[in-house]
Formats: structure tokens, sequence, C-alpha cells
């Protein structure tokens, strides 16, 4: 395989989704639903994908089982082009599976195995991979894996730009009451975090969107990225703030994946040294493919297609 531009940590599951329902669900023996689909997800599983399909070599370093649900998503990646050689088969663990219900506008709630490779993902899974490791390196999601704790994923960032790389990382909500000032040795060492709205009003405890990236940047941030659903997204430095839209989108189907896909095209337009304001537009333009479909990067299907949107947009 040619050499490889990105390296994605994190995440890679088996999903099945479910929509649409409602609350009615908990309430009836049986209910009946447009769809009950199996795709793979995981947030570093879908960026990886994601990029591999705009063109880019990227390596995938994560870890499954040697069960039947580790194969097939082994068998994915490798048939979207994605360098393996960083995924881990651990006998015995029984590889992450989610079941995703997706109501009529398009959210969705997870039900995950709490014990399963999704949580379970440690430094001795990452470090190893480090030397070889691609220009441009994201850790998909802090706070999934508990043995990724705030202390150890520095010493993984530290190792990581120890070499020349551009490093970013992205966020679920806070599981342990972590605050801003718990992620400051993160931040400072990180290039770019692209926390959505409600995952950096966790962090902060205040409501204001435009006071928590403030907040970011104080703490060492270079650059912070806020995901803002369909309102689309802020970009912000020291030197300036760029506030730019969602694009149109006819019916949103499934949400699923949508900010993972969001961070892959800021990342595959970062690599072609995009202004910050198309990298985040790119970004839009591929968040807003993923939706509508159903699976987090069924609609992500060329670099092309991409692009069409992306100048509908402009």
């Amino acid at each position: 395989m040619a050499k490889k531009e990105f390296s994605i940590i994190g995440a890679g599951v088996v999903d099945i989704l479910v929509g649409a329902v409602d609350e009615k669900i908990f309430s009836q023996s049986s209910t009946p639903t447009d769809f009950i689909k199996m795709s793979f997800g995981g947030d570093a599983l879908n960026e990886a994908i994601a990029l591999s399909r705009l063109g880019k070599k990227v390596q995938w370093i994560s870890k499954v089982g040697d069960d039947d649900a580790g194969k097939r998503i082994l068998n994915y990646a490798m048939e979207n082009g994605v360098d393996i050689s960083g995924v881990k088969i651990e006998t015995g663990l029984a590889t992450g599976a989610s079941v995703v219900l997706i109501d009529t506008k398009g959210e969705r709630r997870f039900i995950t195995n709490k014990g399963s490779s999704l949580r379970t993902l440690s430094a001795e899974d990452i470090l190893p991979h480090v030397d070889d490791m691609g220009e441009i390196v994201c850790l998909a999601s802090m706070f999934v894996s508990p043995m990724l704790d705030i202390a150890t994923t520095e010493k993984i960032f530290k190792q990581i730009k120890s070499k020349p790389r551009i490093l970013a990382f992205d966020a679920t909500r806070a599981k342990n009451g972590e605050t801003l000032k718990d992620l400051e040795p993160l931040l400072s060492c990180a290039d770019y975090f692209s926390p959505n709205e409600a995952e950096l009003a966790t962090l902060t405890g205040e409501a204001d969107v435009y006071k928590n990236i403030s907040a970011l940047l104080d703490h060492g941030l270079k650059c912070a990225i806020v995901k803002r659903g369909g309102k689309g997204c802020i970009i912000a430095t020291k030197s300036a703030q760029i506030e730019i839209p969602a694009c149109r989108v006819e019916k949103v189907i499934d949400t699923t994946g949508a900010g993972d896909c969001f961070a892959a095209g800021f990342l595959w337009a970062l690599s072609e040294s995009w202004t910050l304001e198309n990298c985040g537009r790119f970004a839009c333009a591929v968040a807003s493919c993923s939706v509508e479909e159903v699976g987090a990067v069924a609609g992500v299907t060329s670099l092309e297609k991409i692009m069409r949107r992306y100048g509908d947009n402009l």
C-alpha cells in the first residue's frame, strides 16, 4: 500500500440501524419499522472509510475481537481501501456492536455493549504504531474508552507530536465530570479539536457557544471547530472566527455518523492546504451527504459527489 497520509485512532463497530421509531417502541410487543439495516460504524472507522472514499491513504488504529463481527469489520475496511495493519485482534474479546434507534427527524439513540472492543482501546494498542503514523493523526473520539483517560492520552499525544505531524481530536460527551481545565494538556498539545455544541457545553457547564469557544482558545487550543448540526459549524482561532452554514438537504434520513463525516471532510480539505473557511464548507458538504442515507457513510460515495455539493453551496 502507498504511504499513508492519515492515521485515524478509535473504534469500529457493527451497527444495527432501526427506524423510524418513537417512544411507542417501548410499550408495544412488536413494532413495524421502515428499515432494519446491518451496517458498520464507530467514529474512527467512519472517518477512515470516508477519507478513503475521498481518495486518501488511510491507516486505522484500533482493536477488534477474534469473532465474526471483528472479521466482518476488517473485511469492510479492506474493501474500502483502509490500511488495517494498526488493528489489534484480541482473542476472547467481543467486538463492539451498537443498536441505533433513529427517529422521524433522523436523530438517533445508541445501545452499546460496554465490555466490548468499543470500550477497551488502550495505550498499548496505539503506541506501537506511533513511528509509522501518517502526516495527519486524529483521535476520533475522546471519552469513549475508559482506558484512554486524559493523562494517558496526553502521553500518546506527546509521542505523536514528537514528529512534525498535524494532530486533531474529536469527542463524545464527557462521562466523568471532566472539564476544560482537565482537558488543558490535550488542548495545548493538539492542533485541532472538533466537539459538537452539546459536547462542548458539557465540558464548560455553559450554554453560550461563543463563550465556550473563547474558553477553548483560552485553555491553549490553536483551532476550535464546533459542529452545530443543522446550523453548520464555527471555526475559531485567536485571530479569526468563521461561521459556516450547513448545506441544504432535501430530507434528513439518518444523522448517524454525520459528525464523523464532517471531521473526515475537514481533515481532507486541510490536507489539500485549503483555507479554514473552505475546510469548514467542505466538511459541511460531506456531512450533508451522510444524513441523506441510512448508515454513517452510505451517502459518502465519491469525491466527485462531495465536490458537486460543495460547489452548489458556495
